[in-house]
């Protein structure tokens, strides 16, 4: 929907409709843009524009009045987390360090899986459910084992992979999500399989529109949305394909107000899988880079869904999405009041402001001879986390962080 806003209300997330401005030759003057990052949304309000129009249909809507002040991340994070019931924390069956190179093998075997499947649905091929089932499973194993493994992993990212990347982040974090809601084993396998082939039909779209370096045309869009259906289609011939996992791809867009795809269900007539996926594959979307555009850190991503809820996603479920990954992730990079770098090894039972951390360098930035781990909610308040570092300003490669994770 087209939707005109103050520019007080613009944030990143929303997709710039028109500027309503006369400066022809100015680069944003066309609009039609998703505005990914705040040093956009910055540039925008320097133009002295007061009025533009949003596409709520390709990115946020208005979901604060135009007076309320705009809040910290972490103060609007920690408002949720106060106001939530407690959530049950499973005991880890095996180290991060045990589990990481067992993830690391299901990582891989996954990825090859999902360029093997999408090739052979674009070649009108039947998708091999047996051995997605299987990996599925071995993916769940390793979650209940240790969750922070996997969750480690989603971090790595390919440039030119999206597609698959995200359908794997997308399944480790909803097979999270599912027990930390204490789902059956069985249930979160299913629900990991919906979520790992939630944009397989994405196969039967043109690359030259999945790989658009740029904004989509109306058009392009239209057909980009057409994906539901054709993965709906693609997998309900499959003989044995679980219910649940079919919703996991039938709603994953659908959004709590009615704004979403393919059929602007609402409230509850989503099922809760379905509300389930609409979360995390907005948070992760919003969380990568692409050849277009960068992702925003974790953090905010996760502040853009508490802002974007009731209206477009379950509260409930948000906050619990919250605490079961932990407003900064396991891989995160964070720095800390005292000075010190180090990487987030694994939410917090006390506080999820103040996670386990593992220091790697000092207030200098140089490398510790011996790195060692913290746990912040332990320190009464003499250390906490002042801001996220960038691995690239650090000249640091996810997998060699992973290797630092893992020793």
């Amino acid at each position: 929907m087209i939707k005109k806003i103050s520019i007080e209300q613009l944030i990143a997330g929303m997709h710039v409709h028109d500027l309503n401005f006369g400066w022809s030759d100015h680069p944003l003057a066309q609009g039609n843009f998703l505005i990914a990052d705040d040093r956009t949304l910055h540039q925008i309000r320097q133009l002295g524009i007061r009025e533009l129009t949003i596409d709520t249909d390709k990115g946020l809507d208005v979901i604060e009045p135009p007076s309320a002040p705009e809040r910290d991340p972490e103060q609007t994070l920690k408002a949720v987390i106060e106001s939530s019931a407690a959530s049950p924390f499973r005991d880890k069956e095996v180290s991060l360090a045990q589990e990481l190179p067992q993830a690391r093998r299901f990582q891989r075997e996954a990825l090859l899986f999902l360029r093997f499947s999408l090739n052979q649905c674009r070649q009108g091929q039947r998708l091999d459910l047996a051995e997605a089932r299987g990996l599925v499973a071995r993916l769940a194993g390793s979650m209940l084992r240790c969750q922070d493994a996997l969750l480690s992993l989603t971090r790595i990212r390919r440039l030119g992979s999206y597609t698959i990347d995200h359908s794997f982040n997308v399944a480790v974090y909803m097979m999270a999500f599912a027990a930390s809601l204490e789902m059956e084993r069985e249930i979160i396998e299913e629900i990991g399989l919906g979520a790992l082939l939630h944009d397989i039909g994405k196969a039967l779209i043109p690359e030259r529109i999945i790989n658009k370096p740029g904004a989509l045309s109306d058009q392009e869009f239209a057909t980009i949305k057409t994906h539901v259906a054709h993965g709906r289609e693609l997998l309900k011939t499959l003989t044995a394909m679980p219910p649940v996992a079919l919703t996991v791809v039938s709603d994953h867009h659908e959004r709590m107000n009615g704004s979403g795809y393919p059929g602007g269900k609402m409230g509850a007539d989503i099922t809760q899988a379905g509300r389930m996926a609409g979360i995390v594959d907005v948070y992760d979307a919003m969380s990568a880079d692409r050849v277009y555009q960068l992702g925003i850190e974790p953090r905010l991503a996760l502040k853009r869904l508490v802002e974007s809820a009731p209206q477009e996603f379950d509260t409930d479920l948000v906050r619990q999405f919250i605490r079961c990954i932990g407003i900064y992730p396991v891989g995160t990079l964070v720095r800390l009041s005292n000075g010190p770098i180090g990487v987030v090894m694994t939410p917090s039972r006390a506080n999820l402001l103040e996670p386990v951390v593992r220091l790697l360098f000092d207030g200098s930035r140089q490398p510790l001879m011996s790195p060692r781990d913290i746990d912040l909610a332990q320190l009464g308040g003499e250390a906490r986390i002042a801001g996220v570092e960038s691995l690239a300003h650090l000249r640091i490669r996810p997998e060699v962080l992973l290797q630092q994770m893992s020793k």
